[in-house]
């Protein structure tokens, strides 16, 4: 069964991207560790509820999975997620490639493995009750093709009855062209301001991002542009079909873009 997806407003809440292009500081990597440093910061200055979120996944797979014990977060990125989420599933671990991200995932989860991977190809050996992948990465993937590895990939880590979970970009018809927007994050100490636009590209919405850090040490700021794919709610489902997980779209929370959950067949 799959449900239309609204038509909402675009708030773009995550950075970190596979094409991530800086300046002002030279060059740097998707996950560099300057964004890795405020990346916290900024969610939490902006009201994001991971604790909330990670609820409300986990009953999505427990009214699926009863008694599931095993979880995989999928481009788990700070571990923000999933330090909730291992109040709900004794084995919980996460996958990251950012090597930056995943060293604070790491410190923020002792007892935890945060492994390192690609979620195009990965295989850990392993299968789990539940496997995630939150905060829109999907929308990362350049084409329909990659779209469809990753979307293999997940169904490749749940045991048989597992469920996935995985949070969209926007949809082409959702996509606000040339939307812009801005906050500013205080704490003691530290002042973070960020604003972006975005625009569409085709098949892609490009979206720059500015950065200004002002702390003890000085003040800073780097800009990143990044690169989403806008797919289909056709082509998200056909690739969860294809990689033989009976999917769901349920419109809406988290973050306006809905989930698709998927249990493998």
């Amino acid at each position: 069964m799959t449900t239309s997806p609204p038509r909402t407003e675009h708030t773009p809440d995550r950075v970190p991207a596979a094409d991530a292009q800086h300046a002002d500081e030279g060059a740097g990597t998707a996950y560099s560790a300057r964004h890795a440093e405020i990346y916290d910061h900024i969610h939490a200055a902006r009201g994001r509820d991971w604790d909330a979120e990670a609820d409300a996944v986990a009953r999505l797979v427990f009214e699926r999975r009863p008694g599931a014990r095993s979880v995989l977060d999928v481009a788990c990125g700070t571990g923000a997620h999933l330090r909730r989420l291992r109040e709900h599933f004794p084995v919980a671990e996460g996958l990251e490639l950012s090597g930056t991200m995943r060293e604070i995932a790491a410190a923020r989860l002792p007892g935890s493995t945060v492994h390192r991977g690609d979620m195009r190809d990965f295989d850990l050996g392993a299968e789990y009750d539940a496997v995630l992948c939150m905060c829109f990465s999907m929308g990362y993937m350049a084409s329909t093709v990659e779209l469809a590895a990753a979307a293999r990939s997940l169904a490749r880590a749940l045991a048989p009855g597992g469920v996935v979970v995985a949070e969209p970009w926007w949809f082409p018809e959702q996509f606000l062209d040339g939307f812009v927007t801005g906050s500013v994050a205080e704490s003691d100490g530290l002042v973070v301001s960020r604003v972006s636009r975005s625009v569409r590209e085709g098949r892609r919405s490009l979206m720059t991002v500015r950065y200004t850090v002002a702390d003890r040490a000085g003040l800073r700021a780097f800009t990143e542009l990044e690169t989403y794919s806008l797919f289909t709610h056709e082509e998200y489902t056909a690739a969860f079909t294809a990689a033989g997980l009976d999917t769901t779209y349920l419109p809406g929370p988290p973050n306006g873009r809905g989930l698709y959950v998927g249990v493998r067949t």
